[in-house]
């Protein structure tokens, strides 16, 4: 008797439907192109055409995506995907073209293209805003973003909270209610261990309030970003009002910073932080180019990478063991007296503040956890936009002790509501720290000489590890499945909360 192996072949819609996505994502590309130009070097004349254009672009995109045909190929090529491993890019491509597809479906084109004009006249209000420190001329803007959430929302009805379907666009798999045990059970260790750290003699950082020339502080920068392995034939670093990555294609991964002369942690850090999300869309598979698996899988994968990279890596003392008598030679009269320990603890000096993106990493996820809960009060609506910064700086009252007395420290600090929607815009952060403890500590199980490469300004272990285990996957496998993998565990906070409490109970001297 003769076996017979029946090898299963890929049917011609498969490639038409590759190149219908090709299409689709060059024309999403376009809209980022346009997005970080007004972002780093449009002039201000240009903010009503590049409104109508990023309209114009949002809409051709998502009018091809939903197209029927898309629908009938993916109806062709499903069972040919079902007879392929789990993991393999093909069965992959069709499970995660299908769910976006079905969610698609359900939005108007006509209304996605509303959002994208908004989007980008409301960043314009933005920047005047803040530059002159008013929330009243963003204010209208904020209330039309906030009727075009609950609006979005709405095509996924019924939910179980009206953030669910926002969430679920960051952090595919995450809900409201599952957000909100999670950070409430990391919120009952943060607050005692900042009480308890508080309650402390704060730790000395005049060392960094003093003046840092701008050109040194990016060459700085551009140094330690190059050791970690962000490859500038693939990229580039432009300023910015507000930091940020964007990708154009694999081959072409951008990130922004901000400098400030009178304090080097906005530029130095941010910077680290940048290129930890490029550095995950520099890792993924070539060979995804142009489709939709060549993306980071969520908000919290993608912070985990941005934030592994300038807290686990860039604020350790192994880091600076190296790069610190590099710094100093930047900055000879500002740090050559200045010991590594001084700095080390300047750097990660815990300390109540208004401003997220310089909070430490023992508070930071207290200002991450104050903007969610606005996010749902603002879309349950509980709270209207025009009593905003009154419940902003309540709340950081409450869970900082301190209030804000300028809108530039509260409520207009973050550009994320006034550049996209509300909802799903921060819960990804914190999210973000779990996943890069539990990241780091499988990296280092795996790889115990890490600590020492860093300690020598050595990261290609590192890289490795992360780009074989999560980089690589791009959005293959869902948020869940990929930390399972490269883990062996379900997200969970053990990981951070020893990390946070091992680092911060050294430097403070006390068994949190």
């Amino acid at each position: 008797m003769t076996c017979t192996l029946t090898v299963s072949v890929a049917p011609p819609a498969l490639e038409q439907l590759k190149a219908h996505l090709n299409t689709v994502q060059d024309l999403k590309a376009m809209g980022e192109l346009l997005h970080w130009d007004q972002s780093t070097y449009m002039p201000t004349g240009g903010a009503q055409a590049r409104a109508r254009q990023s309209a114009t672009v949002k809409r051709l995109a998502h009018e091809h995506f939903t197209q029927d045909q898309v629908g009938y190929w993916l109806e062709e090529v499903e069972p040919y995907g079902l007879t392929l491993p789990y993991g393999s890019t093909e069965a992959s491509l069709i499970r995660l073209v299908r769910k976006e597809f079905t969610k698609a479906r359900r939005v108007p084109a006509c209304f996605m293209a509303q959002v994208a004009e908004h989007s980008a006249h409301t960043y314009e209000a933005w920047i005047k805003a803040y530059a002159q420190n008013d929330f009243s001329l963003v204010r209208s803007k904020l209330e039309r973003t906030l009727e075009l959430s609950q609006q979005l929302a709405g095509y996924f009805a019924p939910y179980d909270h009206i953030a669910d379907p926002l969430i679920d666009f960051a952090d595919p798999g995450m809900k409201a209610r599952s957000i909100h045990v999670l950070f409430s059970q990391l919120e009952a260790h943060l607050i005692p261990m900042v009480q308890q750290v508080l309650a402390q003699s704060p730790l000395a950082d005049q060392c960094l309030r003093q003046h840092f020339p701008e050109e040194a502080q990016l060459s700085f920068g551009l140094e330690a970003i190059k050791a970690f392995g962000y490859d500038f034939g693939r990229g580039r670093q432009d300023k910015t009002h507000h930091p940020f990555m964007t990708k154009f294609s694999l081959g072409d991964v951008r990130i922004t910073t901000r400098i400030r002369e009178d304090d080097p942690r906005e530029a130095i850090f941010s910077t680290l932080h940048e290129a930890g999300h490029a550095l995950y869309e520099q890792g993924i598979d070539p060979s995804f180019e142009a489709l939709p698996l060549a993306e980071g899988v969520s908000a919290g994968v993608h912070e985990s990478q941005s934030r592994l990279w300038e807290n686990l890596v860039g604020r350790s003392r192994g880091f600076w063991e190296h790069f610190y008598p590099r710094l100093q030679r930047y900055f000879p009269d500002q740090l050559g007296s200045i010991t590594l320990e001084t700095f080390y603890r300047a750097i990660n000096k815990v300390e109540r503040s208004l401003i997220r993106t310089d909070a430490d990493e023992l508070t930071y996820n207290l200002h991450v956890m104050l903007r969610f809960d606005l996010e749902l009060a603002l879309l349950e609506g509980r709270l209207a936009v025009k009593d905003l910064p009154e419940a902003w700086n309540e709340g950081m009252r409450a869970r900082l002790g301190l209030v804000p007395s300028t809108a530039k420290e509260g409520v207009l600090q973050d550009v994320h509501w006034f550049d996209g929607l509300i909802g799903g815009a921060f819960q990804g952060y914190t999210l973000g720290n779990i996943m890069a403890a539990q990241f780091y500590q499988a990296a280092l199980a795996a790889e115990p000489a890490i600590h020492t490469d860093i300690q020598h300004g050595q990261f290609g272990r590192l890289h490795t590890w992360l780009k074989t285990h999560v980089y690589q996957h791009g959005s293959k496998f869902t948020p869940d499945e990929l930390i399972r993998q490269a883990t062996g565990q379900p997200l969970g906070i053990e990981a951070y909360l020893g990390y946070i409490r091992t680092k911060y109970g050294e430097i403070y001297a006390l068994s949190l």
